[in-house]
């Protein structure tokens, strides 16, 4: 059914019939509200205006499958790891737990290999999930059906239940961060990171509870914080440096790298630009993105002044702010100068007051040891 989506959003059909197994009312209701919001980007960008419970209708022909609840004993984690700065914070966190863990990929590219390497994870330690695409769907792409943003997450967390319940470990410790919950659009709800938000992980864990019945709690380990702590925590983990990548532009080429050119790629250099900048972050991306003029509208619409967010797994407006007020004093004690986009910031807008540094969101799902490590580790400085 979360596959499913992807072939879905093709023709959009109102009417969708499942075959093998069945669903309740609540399972409808429970996937309507997933293609729904999980198609929020999807639908702002193809201009698709429907109400959630006309998107599609469910019709099951198939037989129930009645799933009995598995009482073994399940132990140590399961974590995510995407190749960016967040599932390194939280191998760094957890990395106690490695014993015990496994990381889990969809793809299984060498970065995100080399960083679960980092720290300290052995090849037989790596769950590597192969998803293939039908080639009918490629096809109806070329000839111009419907196209667009999935919600991904969400097919992470079935696969990651999938292979948590195989090799009976408790813990799914995911990245999602408490920033995911923003919108894109001012007014409405479409948000780029749906399945990364409180409100899907909340619906994921009543649904797993439900109708999959095994020992395993869902969660993000860094939900009651933000991108910019994230940012910080990244910061302190240098053997990381060199290796992460988030930019999903050069995700396509081979070797990954960052593009420098994209919403994503100035986002992380803007969010570890309080901690890193500049040497640092230059020997990262290989260029200072700051001094970019042709980012200026990208750089205007991350901080919120443009008419919708980048549709992206970016921060919040008030952290973007927050970093780049914290960078341009960083740079004015120095009495340095303030390179092109920073320049532009200061003469166009007010520099953020807030302390963004001290946030701790406690609607979260952690369960309490793994809570007080996020909190040890933060020291609220």
């Amino acid at each position: 059914m979360v596959e499913a989506i992807s072939y879905f959003k093709s023709t959009c059909s109102p009417q969708f019939f499942i075959k093998c197994g069945k669903l309740d009312d609540f399972q409808e209701n429970w996937f309507k509200k997933l293609y729904y919001l999980g198609l929020g980007e999807f639908r702002f960008i193809n201009n698709i205006k429907v109400e959630q419970n006309k998107l599609v209708e469910f019709t099951s022909i198939g037989e129930d499958i009645d799933v009995k609840p598995n009482e073994n004993k399940f132990t140590g984690c399961v974590i995510p790891v995407g190749g960016g700065k967040d599932s390194n914070v939280t191998m760094n966190l957890l990395k106690k737990y490695k014993n015990d863990s496994l990381v889990f990929m969809i793809g299984g590219k060498k970065v995100s290999k080399d960083c679960a390497k980092v720290a300290g994870y052995a090849e037989e330690q790596i769950i590597e999930v192969k998803r293939i695409i039908d080639k009918n769907l490629l096809e109806l792409n070329k000839k111009g059906f419907f196209n667009g943003h999935t919600p991904f997450s969400a097919i992470v967390a079935f696969i990651s239940y999938l292979c948590s319940y195989m090799l009976e470990k408790k813990y799914i410790a995911l990245s999602n961060e408490d920033s995911a919950n923003e919108t894109n659009v001012d007014g409405e709800n479409i948000n780029h990171q749906y399945s990364k938000t409180i409100e899907f992980e909340n619906d994921f864990r009543e649904y797993a509870k439900r109708y999959l019945k095994a020992d395993i709690e869902y969660f993000s380990m860094l939900r009651p914080i933000s991108e910019l702590q994230i940012a910080m925590l990244f910061s302190r983990i240098e053997d990381f440096h060199p290796i992460f990548k988030s930019c999903n532009v050069g995700s396509k080429s081979e070797p990954w790298m960052w593009c420098c050119d994209c919403p994503k790629c100035l986002f992380v250099y803007t969010i570890l630009s309080p901690f890193l900048y500049k040497e640092k972050l230059i020997n990262i991306f290989g260029e200072d993105l700051f001094e970019k003029e042709k980012l200026l509208k990208t750089f205007v619409e991350l901080c919120g002044y443009g008419e919708t967010k980048p549709f992206e797994c970016v921060g919040t407006y008030s952290e973007i702010r927050f970093a780049i007020s914290k960078t341009i004093e960083n740079l004015e004690k120095q009495d340095k100068k303030l390179p092109y986009l920073l320049e532009y910031y200061r003469n166009n807008f007010e520099l953020s007051k807030e302390n963004l540094l001290e946030f701790y969101n406690e609607n979260n799902n952690l369960p309490e040891e793994f809570a007080e490590i996020l909190k040890d580790k933060l020291l609220f400085e």
